[in-house]
């Protein structure tokens, strides 16, 4: 067993509210307890494409499986994007780099080989890769990557979804969804001429309807 599995992960509620903590182990025997994790993809900011990693063979759920670029599970307490940018360095190497939270995506999959179950609120992240970066995975924990478009991604999966992890395609939808909202320029503010006087926004704040989602706390 992994010395992982005795990891604590935070449990939450359907909201996202943490309720508990458990070792990665017991999350993940069934009936499976609902825990936050989190789903990174990493772009190629030149080709727009993102990157999987074919998880290794040693995984004790849903090894061999196509995923995202990483995957992993915030301690109890621990920032999301910080545990995010741990394990990036830990499985491929990666260097920090900023992380855009772009959505979350709730689900339950049963590993049909060993009756693992993956119950998670997963935070679905996305980051660039800084120019020069060298991917360097560890073979424990990677047995391949490849690079691939987001629309010929979602092709893939439509069509022959068993070689890849169950949370592939909800991640990978999230994905897509914020890929497609259109980039809205900002609007200055503009004096009112009956009065002399303008509105601005308290220290702070930020009062638009697409004011990024304030993360709770990680898991």
């Amino acid at each position: 067993m992994s010395h992982r599995e005795s990891h604590a992960v935070e449990l939450v509620d359907i909201s996202g509210k943490s309720v508990g903590a458990a070792t990665v182990s017991e999350a993940h025997q069934a009936p499976g307890m609902l825990h936050r994790a989190f789903s990174v993809f990493v772009r190629d900011p030149s080709t727009g494409q993102v990157l999987l990693q074919q998880r290794a063979a040693v995984k004790t759920r849903f090894p061999l499986r196509w995923a995202n670029t990483c995957c992993g599970h915030p301690l109890p307490a621990e920032d999301v994007a910080v545990a995010a940018r741990r394990r990036m360095a830990e499985e491929l190497g990666l260097p920090e780099m900023a992380l855009t939270p772009i959505g979350v995506y709730t689900y339950r999959a049963v590993d049909p080989a060993g009756g693992r179950v993956e119950h998670e609120y997963d935070h679905v992240l996305l980051g660039d890769l800084p120019a020069g970066a060298r991917v360097v995975p560890d073979p424990a924990e990677v047995a391949a990557l490849r690079w691939i478009s987001v629309p010929a991604l979602l092709e893939s999966l439509a069509s022959d979804p068993a070689p890849y992890a169950p949370w592939l395609a909800g991640v990978t939808a999230r994905l897509a969804e914020h890929l497609s909202r259109p980039l809205v320029p900002p609007v200055p503010s503009v004096p009112r001429p009956n009065a002399g006087r303008f509105e601005v926004s308290p220290p702070g704040g930020d009062l638009s309807d697409d004011a990024p989602e304030r993360w709770p706390g990680g898991r």
